[in-house]
């Protein structure tokens, strides 16, 4: 069953989209240009990534969690699990901000079903997901990682927001009322794809195995005793012949 680590684990992911999701919301309500609703979402996801990323590894992103899942860095049970404490973490951001508010949250999807929608999300996730799964393989340590995955999903954030929310996160895309199949398909399918792309092309690469480096042309071993016999042999029989005269 549960015991405190996988408890703590499941308690982290939930804390942190609630601290993602409401970190983002109060950047978003001030009406600010899209490009500080990146840097506070990058700068919040490092600090997660510091403070929960040794207990959880502070997916805190449904989709970051299936991209894992589908490179095997992640088992079954465990993707599971994280993505639907993930999603009660969004619900839960949903009802405190409702409270703190004293009014419920107008929804932020306008009209139908969008491709485009899809599309932008999509390639946020994708760059969202190849540069976590460049931290991953790469085994960065916790400020390299804080920065690289903070970073990623900034750039991910900037890029998708071109056609969409630019939210490249299920979870916080409930927490904030941007929720549809766009905003849910998009990001998990592009991280899929960004996470194996990286493992396909950019893992296992010997950067030296091309370069040919010079023939050192050393004297075999058995040379080597045999010459050294030699000079053994010819300093004994100097020896010999000097003690004779």
């Amino acid at each position: 069953m549960f015991n405190k680590r996988k408890l703590a684990m499941l308690v982290a992911e939930f804390m942190g989209v609630v601290v993602l999701t409401t970190s983002v919301f109060s950047v978003i309500r001030w009406q600010l240009p899209s490009m500080f609703v990146a840097i506070a979402a990058g700068l919040v996801l490092g600090l997660l990534v510091n403070t929960i990323g040794s207990t959880s590894g502070a997916h805190v992103n449904p989709a970051i969690t299936l991209g894992l899942w589908s490179i095997r860095k992640v088992t079954t049970a465990r993707a599971v699990m994280y993505v639907a404490v993930q999603l009660l973490g969004g619900l839960a951001a949903l009802a405190l901000l409702n409270y703190l508010l004293g009014t419920k949250l107008e929804s932020m999807i306008t009209g139908q079903f969008d491709w485009k929608i899809l599309i932008s999300e999509a390639i946020g996730g994708l760059i969202f997901g190849f540069g976590v799964a460049s931290a991953v393989y790469q085994k960065m340590d916790k400020n390299q990682l804080a920065f690289t995955v903070g970073l990623s999903l900034t750039a991910a954030i900037f890029i998708a927001g071109i056609a969409s929310n630019g939210i490249v996160n299920p979870a916080l895309a409930v927490g904030i009322k941007s929720w549809s199949w766009a905003y849910a398909v998009g990001p998990v399918l592009g991280s899929i794809i960004g996470m194996n792309i990286y493992a396909l092309f950019f893992t296992d690469i010997n950067p030296m195995a091309s370069v040919k480096m010079p023939a050192i042309n050393r004297p075999k071993t058995s040379t080597l005793r045999t010459n050294r016999a030699k000079q053994t042999k010819a300093k004994t029989n100097k020896k010999t012949s000097t003690k004779k005269k």
